[in-house]
């Protein structure tokens, strides 16, 4: 090999690993902004945050939650169960495994969660803990991503009487959370 195709070879070799590093950089990105949307998810549900939750699905977004629970558009999902929710005690939505196949502005995820939800019954607060997958789909429009469709797959569930250790009491199912005073740098 001549110097000159050696060095040829040289520049086109840092130019290939220069743009793979730049599209790692990309796909560790989508994959957080995705992942932080399903966390506002989450957050959306738990402080009954009707705007927030609206940011997780665009306008056009469809979901299934499953038979006899709810189907249609993302943000008639979300008006549907603020409502619900405002009959419980209080509810957490937890994400654990959470898988995201990227292609270009779309993209496909799969989150397990476990979402336990208290309610007063009668004289017993009993709690519903639900084990479920969120299936979605994904696009990335006007450089924002959201969910198109989402599907869940209840794979366990219980009712079953509780206990409370402690009265919750910090904590509020709306923007007088501390978190929001948190995030708004009022700390």
């Amino acid at each position: 090999m001549t110097s000159t195709s050696s060095a040829f070879a040289s520049a086109s070799s840092s130019s290939s690993h220069s743009s793979s590093s730049a599209s790692s950089r990309d796909d560790i990105r989508d994959r957080q902004e995705i992942t932080d949307q399903i966390y506002r998810y989450c957050r959306s549900m738990d402080r009954r945050d009707v705007a927030l939750g609206y940011s997780v699905f665009h306008d056009d977004a469809v979901t299934d939650y499953g038979e006899g629970f709810y189907s249609g558009s993302g943000h008639g999902f979300i008006d549907w169960v603020t409502e619900l929710h405002g009959t419980f005690l209080n509810h957490s939505h937890q994400m654990t495994n959470i898988l995201i196949e990227l292609d270009g502005d779309r993209a496909a995820s799969e989150t397990y969660a476990v979402v336990a939800l208290r309610r007063q019954d009668g004289d017993q607060i009993v709690q519903i803990t639900a084990w479920c997958r969120y299936l979605d789909k994904w696009s990335r429009r006007n450089g924002r991503w959201a969910i198109d469709k989402r599907v869940i797959i209840l794979d366990l569930d219980e009712l079953r009487p509780v206990t409370p250790m402690s009265p919750s009491t910090r904590g509020r199912r709306d923007d007088s959370d501390p978190s929001y005073d948190l995030f708004a740098g009022r700390w």
